[in-house]
Protein backbone atom coordinates (compact mmCIF):
# COMPACT_ATOMS: atom_id res chain seq x y z
CA UNK A 1 0.00 0.00 0.00
CA UNK A 2 1.68 3.43 -1.16
CA UNK A 3 1.78 6.57 1.73
CA UNK A 4 -0.56 9.07 1.22
CA UNK A 5 1.65 12.21 1.25
CA UNK A 6 -0.26 14.32 3.79
CA UNK A 7 1.66 18.05 4.37
CA UNK A 8 -0.89 19.23 6.66
CA UNK A 9 -0.83 15.70 9.03
CA UNK A 10 0.87 17.42 11.76
CA UNK A 11 -0.98 20.80 12.36
CA UNK A 12 -4.14 18.69 11.68
CA UNK A 13 -2.70 16.63 14.81
CA UNK A 14 -1.65 19.94 16.56
CA UNK A 15 -5.36 21.12 16.44
CA UNK A 16 -7.21 17.96 17.41
CA UNK A 17 -5.11 17.59 20.66
CA UNK A 18 -6.30 21.35 21.40
CA UNK A 19 -9.96 20.10 20.80
CA UNK A 20 -9.30 16.96 22.62
CA UNK A 21 -7.82 19.11 25.72
CA UNK A 22 -10.78 22.10 25.19
CA UNK A 23 -13.34 18.98 25.97
CA UNK A 24 -11.80 16.49 27.94
CA UNK A 25 -9.07 18.55 29.61
CA UNK A 26 -5.21 17.12 29.72
CA UNK A 27 -6.45 14.21 31.68
CA UNK A 28 -8.36 13.07 28.37
CA UNK A 29 -5.13 13.65 25.94
CA UNK A 30 -4.08 10.63 24.72
CA UNK A 31 -2.19 9.68 21.06
CA UNK A 32 -5.19 7.45 20.89
CA UNK A 33 -7.81 9.85 21.29
CA UNK A 34 -5.86 12.58 19.14
CA UNK A 35 -5.41 10.22 16.38
CA UNK A 36 -9.08 9.66 16.45
CA UNK A 37 -10.47 13.32 16.77
CA UNK A 38 -7.98 14.10 13.97
CA UNK A 39 -8.79 11.00 11.38
CA UNK A 40 -5.43 10.01 11.56
CA UNK A 41 -3.84 6.34 12.17
CA UNK A 42 -2.90 6.06 15.96
CA UNK A 43 0.82 5.49 14.38
CA UNK A 44 1.13 9.02 12.37
CA UNK A 45 0.62 11.10 15.93
CA UNK A 46 3.67 8.85 17.42
CA UNK A 47 5.21 9.42 14.24
CA UNK A 48 5.32 13.08 14.51
CA UNK A 49 4.98 13.46 18.66
CA UNK A 50 7.11 10.67 20.41
CA UNK A 51 5.65 11.43 23.75
CA UNK A 52 2.55 13.38 25.02
CA UNK A 53 4.98 16.10 26.18
CA UNK A 54 6.11 16.37 22.69
CA UNK A 55 2.27 16.98 21.61
CA UNK A 56 1.47 19.16 24.91
CA UNK A 57 4.26 21.51 23.49
CA UNK A 58 2.91 21.83 20.17
CA UNK A 59 -0.16 22.59 21.28
CA UNK A 60 1.30 24.93 24.02
CA UNK A 61 2.84 26.52 21.37
CA UNK A 62 -0.31 27.02 18.96
CA UNK A 63 -2.67 28.52 21.55
CA UNK A 64 -0.03 30.35 22.95
CA UNK A 65 -0.19 32.49 19.83
CA UNK A 66 -4.10 34.33 20.81
CA UNK A 67 -3.10 36.84 23.94
CA UNK A 68 0.61 36.98 22.51
CA UNK A 69 -0.56 38.18 18.87
CA UNK A 70 -3.27 40.36 20.25
CA UNK A 71 -0.56 42.52 22.45
CA UNK A 72 2.40 42.28 19.53
CA UNK A 73 -0.16 43.64 17.22
CA UNK A 74 -1.31 46.43 18.97
CA UNK A 75 -1.37 49.98 18.01
CA UNK A 76 -0.10 51.02 21.58
CA UNK A 77 3.11 49.40 20.93
CA UNK A 78 3.50 51.47 17.98
CA UNK A 79 1.93 55.05 18.37
CA UNK A 80 3.37 56.80 22.19
CA UNK A 81 -0.16 58.90 22.02
CA UNK A 82 -1.96 55.33 22.34
CA UNK A 83 -2.75 55.31 25.96
CA UNK A 84 -0.88 51.79 26.82
CA UNK A 85 -2.93 50.86 30.12
CA UNK A 86 -6.10 51.42 27.88
CA UNK A 87 -5.17 49.51 25.03
CA UNK A 88 -4.03 46.56 27.31
CA UNK A 89 -7.07 46.51 29.11
CA UNK A 90 -9.47 46.70 25.76
CA UNK A 91 -7.89 43.81 24.76
CA UNK A 92 -7.75 41.77 27.78
CA UNK A 93 -11.54 42.12 27.80
CA UNK A 94 -11.67 41.52 24.13
CA UNK A 95 -10.00 38.44 24.50
CA UNK A 96 -11.66 37.31 27.94
CA UNK A 97 -15.07 37.84 26.35
CA UNK A 98 -15.04 36.91 22.60
CA UNK A 99 -12.49 33.85 23.14
CA UNK A 100 -13.32 32.21 26.26
CA UNK A 101 -12.92 29.02 25.40
CA UNK A 102 -9.51 29.55 23.85
CA UNK A 103 -8.41 31.64 27.02
CA UNK A 104 -9.27 28.47 29.01
CA UNK A 105 -7.47 26.25 27.19
CA UNK A 106 -4.55 28.49 26.54
CA UNK A 107 -4.28 28.53 30.92
CA UNK A 108 -5.01 24.70 30.88
CA UNK A 109 -1.78 24.22 28.90
CA UNK A 110 0.21 26.79 30.61
CA UNK A 111 -0.62 25.65 33.99
CA UNK A 112 0.13 22.28 33.27
CA UNK A 113 3.93 23.49 33.28
CA UNK A 114 3.64 22.94 37.12
CA UNK A 115 3.47 19.28 36.35
CA UNK A 116 4.85 19.25 33.24
CA UNK A 117 8.68 20.25 33.12
CA UNK A 118 8.62 19.84 29.48
CA UNK A 119 6.36 23.05 28.28
CA UNK A 120 8.17 24.95 31.62
CA UNK A 121 10.26 26.38 28.43
CA UNK A 122 7.24 27.00 26.51
CA UNK A 123 5.65 28.82 29.00
CA UNK A 124 8.17 30.79 29.94
CA UNK A 125 8.84 31.87 25.74
CA UNK A 126 5.19 33.29 26.19
CA UNK A 127 6.24 35.29 29.05
CA UNK A 128 9.04 36.78 27.51
CA UNK A 129 7.62 37.30 24.23
CA UNK A 130 4.79 39.31 25.58
CA UNK A 131 7.21 41.66 27.73
CA UNK A 132 9.55 41.67 24.42
CA UNK A 133 7.06 43.27 22.91
CA UNK A 134 5.45 45.45 25.48
CA UNK A 135 9.38 46.86 25.87
CA UNK A 136 8.84 48.79 22.72
CA UNK A 137 6.52 51.15 24.89
CA UNK A 138 8.26 50.64 28.65
CA UNK A 139 11.36 49.24 29.98
CA UNK A 140 12.15 45.49 30.39
CA UNK A 141 11.08 45.78 34.45
CA UNK A 142 8.18 47.13 33.84
CA UNK A 143 7.16 45.11 30.95
CA UNK A 144 7.72 41.99 32.73
CA UNK A 145 5.80 43.46 35.87
CA UNK A 146 2.60 44.34 33.13
CA UNK A 147 3.06 40.41 32.07
CA UNK A 148 2.74 38.93 35.81
CA UNK A 149 -0.26 42.03 36.53
CA UNK A 150 -2.08 40.51 33.23
CA UNK A 151 -1.91 37.36 34.13
CA UNK A 152 -2.68 37.23 37.55
CA UNK A 153 -6.18 39.19 36.23
CA UNK A 154 -6.63 36.60 33.84
CA UNK A 155 -6.57 33.61 36.22
CA UNK A 156 -9.00 35.33 38.71
CA UNK A 157 -11.34 36.48 35.98
CA UNK A 158 -11.09 32.40 34.58
CA UNK A 159 -11.15 31.11 37.61
CA UNK A 160 -13.93 32.43 39.34
CA UNK A 161 -16.16 33.28 36.65
CA UNK A 162 -15.89 36.91 37.98
CA UNK A 163 -16.69 39.45 35.17
CA UNK A 164 -14.39 41.53 33.68
CA UNK A 165 -14.03 44.79 34.79
CA UNK A 166 -12.27 46.73 32.40
CA UNK A 167 -11.60 50.64 34.44
CA UNK A 168 -9.90 48.58 37.04
CA UNK A 169 -7.68 46.98 34.57
CA UNK A 170 -6.88 50.00 33.40
CA UNK A 171 -6.31 51.26 36.46
CA UNK A 172 -4.47 48.53 37.83
CA UNK A 173 -2.40 48.76 34.42
CA UNK A 174 -2.06 52.16 34.42
CA UNK A 175 0.07 52.20 38.39
CA UNK A 176 2.08 49.34 36.64
CA UNK A 177 3.25 51.82 34.31
CA UNK A 178 3.50 54.98 36.55
CA UNK A 179 7.05 56.43 36.16
CA UNK A 180 9.40 56.24 39.37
Amino acid sequence: MARRYDPQRRSRIIDAAIRVVGERGIGGLSHRSVAAEADVPLGSTTYHFKTLDDLLVAALRQANEGLAQKVAQSRALTNPDVDLATELAGLLGQWLAGERPGAELEYELYLAALRRPALRPVAAEWCEGVAEALSARTDPLTARALVAVMDGICLQVLLTDADYEEEYVREVLGRVLVPR
